[in-house]
């Protein structure tokens, strides 16, 4: 039996509190999940805490997923919530398709007000996530600032604010959250391989070994174009080849198989493995 993966430091389980107390102050969720791996972003937590509001999800990273799998999971999200959009955070006009879907979900507010004879109010969204899923990108595109601190590691942003977007629009940020366990260590595998669970949590040689064995089965090309690599073996024989290619040997002048896991893992993180998808969705 796998065992449970733990990684809920003290900030996110204020966060989590943070996040139940303020929910009634929003009209709008904002929800990313990593388009590279739709169901394990999915915080179970929080969406409990959501379950009632209009929620906006937002499946980042579509510029590192498979084309044809972000269609498949954006067809099956539509069930489950309010909207769907995909965004490409490195591309500019992102913020706007956001906040364009906000003020759509958001506007019976303004409805509301202007039948009671008030002036409409902004739309409050709050925007939520795993840590790593691009959330201080997207704010600070969207703030056209520096609102939000920026790192590709998990847990750099800590404390929620507001922050406004426009005269329509103001956006509460907070901390990603991770659940407090995960029975199915396949999801924190998954989570880790995007950058969502610091990878001291999970050795290299698990997330190596359970990369190589995907790729193997869904995307057995992958690695020919970057390491020349043209069928994927073992794991022993796939990062001896990556050594080689790359130059990486140890202080005895050996290939040095640690530095090929580090550098495989990274450059699947980056994307220059081509356009990956963790999770295939199946019916």
């Amino acid at each position: 039996m796998a065992k449970q993966i733990h990684w809920f430091p003290g900030h996110m389980n204020k966060a989590l509190i943070e996040v139940e107390n303020k929910i009634k102050l929003v009209d709008v969720v904002i929800e990313l999940l990593d388009a590279r791996a739709p169901f394990s972003s999915i915080n179970e937590n929080l969406e409990k805490i959501i379950k009632n509001k209009k929620t906006l999800i937002v499946l980042t990273k579509d510029d590192l997923a498979d084309p044809k799998q972000t269609k498949v999971w954006i067809e099956q999200l539509k069930s489950q919530y309010s909207q769907i959009i995909t965004l490409n955070l490195k591309n500019s006009g992102s913020e706007n398709i956001l906040t364009k879907a906000v003020i759509a979900l958001g506007k019976d507010k303004w409805e509301k007000q202007r039948a009671k004879g008030m002036k409409p109010q902004p739309i409050r969204a709050m925007i939520l996530g795993v840590p790593n899923v691009g959330k201080s990108s997207l704010i600070n595109r969207m703030a056209k600032r520096k609102a939000a601190g920026v790192q590709n590691k998990p847990g750099f942003t800590r404390g929620e604010q507001w922050i406004k977007v426009s005269q329509d629009f103001l956006l509460m940020d907070t901390p990603g959250i991770l659940p407090m366990n995960y029975e199915d260590q396949q999801k924190a595998t998954k989570l880790a391989l995007i950058g969502s669970i610091r990878e001291d949590i999970l050795p290299n040689e698990i997330l190596v070994d359970y990369l190589l064995n995907f790729l193997k089965d869904k995307y057995p090309n992958a690695l020919k174009e970057r390491f020349d690599i043209s069928e994927i073996k073992d794991k022993e024989n796939v990062l001896h080849q990556i050594a080689n290619k790359r130059k990486l040997v140890d202080a005895t002048g050996q290939d040095d198989l640690l530095r090929a896991e580090v550098l495989l893992l990274k450059e699947f993180k980056d994307g220059l493995l081509g356009k990956i998808t963790l999770e295939h969705y199946e019916s």
